[in-house]
């Protein structure tokens, strides 16, 4: 029988930390909560569960969960945010796999279903979003500033769950507007850091062919007008990143010679 810790960092998720919480508690053996100084009822809401809570100033999306794992005390670690919630599915397949024998080097990923403002979204390109959050205590870490990826020890043997996990991601348009923005702003910082640039021609149509691909081929066509939505905001945003990237590469005085494309 193994047993699994469940990890979470959070940051004035009062609106959702509970649902998360009420999802695990019965497949966690422990549940730790790294915070980072949320001036809402985060806290007070966590110590109405049986977690450790501990608080955090920010250190960036992979050094807080790092920091996080490496509280954990389980054979097994699984990763979720706090506004990402199990399926019943899902908790299934997790509590068959705590009684199942595993390798040392096997990850269990599952697939993420969207919620937009309430209305669940299997198209656009984000369904089924794969992601691993289950492995052996030790054997990854995360890496990146945003969309944080996860570095193993060795080659890792993929195992995916039945059941998907839940995630409620925007309550409103327009938090889906700014959390894209803002991550346009970080990837556009994280190229320049990495001397990457774009081309003229990749610049001009890489954000009309997002679109293509994700409203008419990915389907986005098909979810309404929210649909629309995901995929227009997701080109203006693109857009955003690689003008914010060109800016950086005038204004830094750079050797284009030294840049990649």
């Amino acid at each position: 029988m193994h047993t699994l810790s469940v990890v979470i960092i959070t940051f004035n998720e009062e609106k959702k930390i509970g649902q998360c919480l009420d999802s695990v508690k019965d497949i966690a053996d422990e549940i730790i909560v790294v915070d980072s100084n949320s001036t809402d009822a985060t806290e007070e809401i966590c110590r109405q569960y049986d977690v450790k809570f501990v608080t955090q100033k920010w250190l960036g999306y992979s050094e807080q969960k790092n920091l996080a794992d490496n509280l954990a005390t389980c054979n097994l670690i699984f990763s979720i945010d706090a506004d990402e919630a199990l399926s019943d599915e899902l908790k299934k397949s997790i509590q068959t796999l705590k009684e199942s024998q595993i390798a040392d080097n096997e990850v269990f990923s599952m697939n993420r279903l969207n919620n937009f403002w309430g209305q669940w979204i299997k198209r656009c390109g984000y369904y089924p979003e794969n992601k691993v959050r289950i492995w052996r205590r030790g054997f990854a870490q995360w890496e990146g500033l945003i969309h944080e990826w996860l570095k193993y020890e060795s080659e890792p043997k993929k195992t995916l769950l039945n059941g998907d996990l839940l995630h409620y991601s925007y309550d409103s348009p327009e938090a889906f507007k700014k959390q894209l923005f803002h991550f346009a702003e970080l990837n556009a910082q994280s190229y320049y850091d990495r001397k990457k640039k774009t081309g003229t021609v990749y610049w001009i149509f890489s954000p009309a062919i997002n679109f293509i691909r994700t409203y008419f081929i990915k389907g986005g066509i098909l979810e309404g007008k929210t649909g629309f939505f995901i995929c227009w905001t997701a080109m203006k945003a693109t857009r955003h990143k690689y003008n914010l990237l060109r800016e950086k590469v005038r204004s830094g005085k750079c050797d284009s010679g030294k840049w990649k494309v």
